[in-house]
C-alpha cells in the first residue's frame, strides 16, 4: 500500500486530535489550529484524489487486524474523493470567509467551542463519505447532529436557541429511524459492512425471503436520512436554523451537513441494497413525487421570504428537492445528476451566505431586501459573489446548476411517461420563482440609493478583511470552475459510480 492511500484515514484521525486539543486552546489558538486542520485535510484530499485518477479504480482500508466481514473499514475512490475535494474547499472559505462576523457574533470565551463543531462537523463529514461500515456511519450521523445542533445555537440568541431544539429534535428522529432500519438489516443479514450485506440483500431478492423487513429497511433509512437532508416536508426546521446561525455555520449546515446523509443515502442505494432492488420496490418513485414538490414548494416559501437569510434558507428547500426528484429517477444520469447537484448547491449555497452576511454588514446589519439597495457600491466583491450565486441556482447558462437543469431533464425525458411532465413543469415553475426572487434581490444591490429629491446618495465603501475578500475570490473560482469544466468533473462521477457498487 502507497503512502498517500493513508491519506483518508489520517484526516479522520487528524480532525479528531485537533478537536481535542481545540478544547483547552484559547480562542486564536483555536481559530489558528482549526484553520491548519481544514488545510491539511485539503491538502492530503488532493493527493488522494489524483492517485484515484490516475488509478480509477477504488481501494479498502482496513483499520484493525480484523478482515471483512468482521473487521471496519473505509473505500475510497474517485467518486469520494471528487466529492470531498469540492466540500473541503467549501469548508475552508466558509470558515475564512465568515470569520469576521462569527468573531463578532459568538462569545469570545466560546469561540473555541465554535471551533471544536467546525472539527467535529468536518471529521463526521470524511467519515460518511468513506466508511464501508453501515453502524459506524450511524455513529457519526449523530456526531455530525450534535456538531450541527451547536453550531446553529453558538450565537445564543433566543430564535437560534429555539431553531437548535427544533434542529435537534427533528434530526434525533431521523437518526432514530436510520438506526432501526440498520437493526433490522443486520438481523436478516447478519453484517454491517456495505458489499457482505449487498450480497446477502442480492440472495433475499432472489428468494423473495424477508421481502417485508426488507420494505420496511429501505424506508426507515430513506425517511430518517430525507428528514436530515430537509426533504420536503420534513424540512420545517431549516430555515430557522439556518437564518439565525453564524454565517459559518449556515454555510456549513446548507452545504456540508446535508450533503453528507445524501452521499450516505447513495451509498444505501448503491452499495447496500442494490439499485436494482431499490427500483423493485419502488422506493424512487415516492422520493420523485417529495423531491418535485419540494422544488415547487420551496421556491413559494423563498419569494414569500422577507429577510435576505431566509430567502437564501427556504432556497435551499428547493434545491433539495431538485437532488431528490434525481435520485427518484431511478437511472444513473439522474444519479449523477443528484451527485452533481450536491456538489454544485454546496458551493454556491455556502458562497451567497458569506456574500449575503457581508452585504448585511455594510447595509447596517438589517437583513432586509429592500436595506440592500446600493449594496455594489459598498461591498463590490460581496456584491459580485452575491450576483454570481443569484445566477447560478436561476440557471444561467455555463453555471453548474445550469447543468444540473439539463441532466434532470435529460434524466427525465429518458424515463418517459409521467416523471417527464412532471419534472419538466416543475422545472418551469421552480426556475420562474427563482429568478423572480434572487434577480429581485440582485436588482437592489445595483440600484443607487436616492435622498427624497430624487438625488443619488454617494455610497461609502465598507472595508473587507484580506481572508474574507480571499474567501470570496476562492468561492467565485469555484463555482466558475465547476461551470466552465463540467465535462471533466461529470466524467470523474460517472467513472467513479461505475466502481461505487
Amino acid at each position: 500500500m502507497q503512502l498517500v492511500q493513508n491519506f483518508p484515514f489520517a484526516c479522520i484521525l487528524l480532525t479528531l486530535i485537533c478537536a481535542v486539543i481545540t478544547s483547552v486552546l484559547k480562542p486564536r489558538a483555536a481559530r489558528y489550529l482549526t484553520f491548519f486542520a481544514i488545510c491539511a485535510v485539503t491538502a492530503m484530499t488532493a493527493c488522494v484524489m489524483v492517485f484515484t485518477l490516475k488509478t480509477g479504480e477504488s481501494y479498502v482500508y482496513l483499520m484493525g487486524h480484523f478482515p471483512a466481514p468482521w473487521g471496519n473499514e473505509i473505500r475510497v475512490g474517485v467518486l469520494e474523493t471528487v466529492t470531498m475535494m469540492v466540500l473541503c474547499f467549501v469548508i475552508l472559505f466558509s470558515f475564512t470567509g465568515g470569520m469576521r462576523v462569527s468573531v463578532r457574533q459568538i462569545e469570545e470565551t466560546k469561540y473555541n467551542i465554535f471551533c471544536i463543531l467546525v472539527d467535529l462537523t468536518m471529521l463526521s463529514l470524511l467519515a460518511l463519505v468513506y466508511t464501508n461500515d453501515l453502524f459506524t456511519a450511524y455513529v457519526f450521523i449523530e456526531i455530525n447532529t450534535l456538531a450541527a445542533a451547536g453550531l446553529v445555537i453558538m450565537r445564543q440568541i433566543g430564535r437560534g436557541v429555539v431553531a437548535g431544539v427544533r434542529y435537534m429534535i427533528m434530526n434525533l428522529l431521523g437518526s432514530s429511524l436510520f438506526l432501526i432500519g440498520v437493526v433490522i438489516l443486520y438481523t436478516i443479514t447478519g453484517h454491517l459492512l456495505m458489499e457482505p450485506i449487498q450480497d446477502s440483500v442480492a440472495v433475499l431478492a432472489q428468494t423473495g425471503k424477508y421481502h417485508v423487513p426488507l420494505t420496511m429497511v429501505l424506508a426507515l433509512i430513506s425517511v430518517g436520512l430525507a428528514m436530515k437532508s430537509a426533504l420536503f416536508p420534513f424540512s420545517s426546521w431549516l430555515p430557522g436554523a439556518y437564518s439565525n446561525a453564524t454565517p459559518t455555520a449556515s454555510a456549513l449546515l446548507s452545504s456540508i451537513v446535508s450533503k453528507g446523509y445524501i452521499v450516505l443515502l447513495v451509498k444505501v442505494y448503491v452499495r447496500v441494497i442494490g439499485y436494482d432492488v431499490v427500483r423493485q420496490l419502488g422506493v424512487f418513485d415516492v422520493l420523485f413525487v417529495f423531491g418535485a414538490a419540494g422544488m415547487v414548494m420551496g421556491s413559494v416559501c423563498a419569494v414569500r421570504a422577507k429577510t435576505t437569510r431566509m430567502m437564501v434558507a427556504y432556497s435551499s428547500v428547493a434545491q433539495i428537492g431538485y437532488i431528490f426528484t434525481a435520485l427518484g429517477m431511478g437511472n444513473e444520469v439522474g444519479m449523477v445528476c443528484a451527485l452533481w447537484h450536491v456538489l454544485a448547491h454546496a458551493a454556491t449555497k455556502s458562497m451567497l451566505f458569506i456574500s449575503g452576511a457581508e452585504l448585511d454588514v455594510a447595509s447596517g446589519d438589517t437583513h432586509l431586501r429592500r436595506d440592500l439597495r446600493g449594496g455594489f457600491w459598498r461591498s463590490p466583491l460581496a456584491a459580485t459573489a452575491f450576483t454570481l450565486g443569484s445566477a447560478n441556482l436561476v440557471g444561467v447558462p455555463m453555471l453548474s446548476a445550469f447543468v444540473t437543469k439539463v441532466m434532470l431533464s435529460t434524466a427525465a425525458i429518458n424515463t418517459g411517461g409521467r416523471h417527464a411532465a412532471i419534472t419538466l413543469a416543475c422545472l418551469a415553475v421552480s426556475t420562474l420563482l427563482n429568478a423572480w426572487y434572487f434577480l429581485n434581490t440582485t436588482l437592489h444591490l445595483f440600484t443607487p440609493v436616492r435622498d427624497e429629491s430624487g438625488a443619488r446618495v454617494v455610497q461609502s465603501r465598507v472595508p473587507m478583511r484580506g481572508m474574507t475578500a480571499l474567501s470570496l475570490i476562492g468561492f467565485i473560482a469555484l463555482n466558475l470552475i465547476l461551470g466552465l469544466w463540467c465535462g471533466d468533473i461529470l466524467d470523474a462521477l460517472f467513472t467513479g459510480l461505475h466502481h461505487f457498487a
